[in-house]
């Protein structure tokens, strides 16, 4: 985990999907709060393409402070709240 840079825009990405409904437009077959947003939303947001924001995703999944799930054809993001508290905990004891 530590070894993962965590950039601003990963930053960014992790403060969005604290509110997703607030940040990302109601995808037609999930609800962004229970079951997160797709890349395609979060690299719209960015600005980005698909494939950087499929990558910036795929890291922070790695790390585990995302959850991805599998909605029709498509994956959802959403944070794992548990991992971002104990990362957290982490660098406050001054990892």
């Amino acid at each position: 985990m530590l070894r993962t840079p965590v950039t601003g825009v990963r930053l960014q990405i992790l403060q969005w999907l604290k509110d997703p409904a607030a940040h990302f437009p109601a995808p037609r077959h999930a609800d962004p709060g229970t079951d997160g947003v797709t890349a395609d939303a979060v690299a719209a947001r960015l600005g980005v393409t698909r494939p950087v924001a499929e990558r910036h995703l795929a890291l922070l999944t790695a790390i585990g402070v995302l959850r991805a799930k599998r909605i029709r054809r498509r994956t959802y993001y959403r944070r794992d709240e548990v991992r971002v508290a104990e990362v957290a905990r982490m660098f406050e004891k001054g990892w």
